[in-house]
């Protein structure tokens, strides 16, 4: 009977690319059974065999075998593609990663579990699916009291990310409303660090949690005026007491030590402070006055300086920096007025006499105020004038002259 030939059978070649098509994640050429094998040994390490066995072994508890620290990276680096996220969500990673967390004390290993769930966050169904595990829920916010930056700046971004899906961004506010001592460890974070990376992300963090809830905002404003001195702590110590807003001008302060553009985060969370209530009561603060004073005036001086000859000569590249400096600066400048002039409107007639008096209301300091307030913030700068003439009637006078386009009824 005649027929086609059989084909002939698969060389080893062939064999090998078929398995290795079967073996890629999605349309990538990542190896299935390379990250089962990652995954286990990760599974391996937080056993209670192994956990047992190195009970007594403080180093190799914290430390982290070169080998699986350069596997468990190349996972991280790869969770930034979708297929491979997906893959690990659908091999049920994350309870890996919790139960990592959970037992590991190495601080590497922890920050690349969270990063990797960070990686894998970005995904709208990945994010919802991490959101609605409670365990997990619990155990990531539980990485805000850890004392590793690192770890503290990646489970600060995985937060972030989440806060910014409208799906799940309830479910977050919630959870840390129910965690009091998040407050604390963030109020620490912001007081204490002088890792700028971090305390800008958590203070996207933190701008991000008042601008979804302001309920949460108050609770927060309030907190340390309300917190008892006595309230036990794990040690013996005494725990100490954050107030909000001061912890806020500490990061401000070190921030702007390293780059005043990435100020604009902790200005935002300080606009949204004035607009209520409490949170205006806060932040009138004589000293926060003339520091925000100080920075227009440093930013004026910024904005005067000449371009040296040698600079001027650097091509359009030059020219565009400068540009989108420039840009920054407006916009920092923006949000640094509108918050002053919130403050100016909250000053009573005490604290203007108190400021005169110290010097953080002086004339020039007062001009350089009015002179960025002017002439959008008018009605707030004339309320003020009106308060000053009470306390000071020769220095409201000198300024209606400097200024003639104010209208002060008096």
């Amino acid at each position: 009977m005649d027929r086609n030939p059989s084909p002939p059978p698969p060389g080893r070649d062939q064999e090998e690319e078929e398995v290795a098509g079967g073996d890629c994640i999605g349309s990538t050429v990542y190896s299935k059974h390379w990250l089962f094998g990652v995954l286990s040994g990760l599974i391996q390490i937080v056993s209670p065999e192994n956990t047992k066995s190195n009970s007594d072994d403080e180093e190799q508890q914290t430390e982290l075998d070169e080998e699986m620290e350069n596997e468990i990276c190349r996972v991280w680096d790869m969770s930034m593609d979708e297929d491979v996220a997906l893959f690990l969500q659908e091999f049920n990673a994350p309870d890996i990663f919790m139960g990592v967390l959970a037992k590991s004390k190495c601080p590497r290993l922890r920050e690349i579990c969270v990063g990797i769930l960070g990686n894998m966050a970005c995904f709208q169904e990945i994010c919802v699916s991490i959101s609605s595990d409670k365990n997990l829920g619990q155990v990531l916010l539980h990485c805000l009291y850890d004392s590793d930056p690192p770890t503290l700046l990646e489970t600060s971004r995985l937060l972030l990310t989440c806060l910014s899906q409208a799906e799940v961004a309830s479910v977050w506010v919630e959870r840390i409303r129910e965690h009091s001592a998040i407050y604390d460890s963030i109020c620490f974070i912001m007081s204490s660090s002088t890792n700028v990376d971090l305390l800008v992300k958590v203070g996207e963090v933190v701008d991000k949690l008042f601008d979804l809830d302001e309920k949460l905002m108050l609770e927060w404003v309030r907190n340390g005026a309300t917190q008892p001195l006595d309230q036990p702590q794990e040690e013996s110590e005494e725990q100490p007491v954050f107030r909000l807003v001061p912890c806020i001008l500490e990061a401000a302060k070190q921030v702007r030590s390293e780059n005043p553009e990435w100020l604009d985060v902790y200005m935002h969370i300080l606009q949204l402070l004035t607009t209520v209530d409490d949170g205006i009561q806060a932040i009138v603060d004589l000293p926060l006055i003339d520091s925000l004073i100080r920075v227009l005036q440093n930013m004026e001086q910024c904005q005067k300086k000449p371009e040296n000859s040698a600079e001027s000569n650097t091509g359009e590249t030059k020219k565009t920096d400068l540009t989108q400096d420039d840009f920054h600066l407006k916009i920092l400048k923006d949000i640094l007025c509108e918050f002053l002039s919130n403050i100016f409107q909250a000053l009573t007639k005490e604290t203007v006499a108190q400021g005169v008096k110290e010097g953080q209301l002086s004339k020039q300091k007062c001009s350089s105020a009015f002179q960025n307030l002017l002439p959008f913030y008018s009605p707030v700068v004339e309320d003020f004038i009106k308060i000053l003439r009470e306390v000071d009637k020769a220095l409201a006078d000198d300024l209606e002259k400097s200024f003639p386009s104010l209208k002060v009824q008096t």
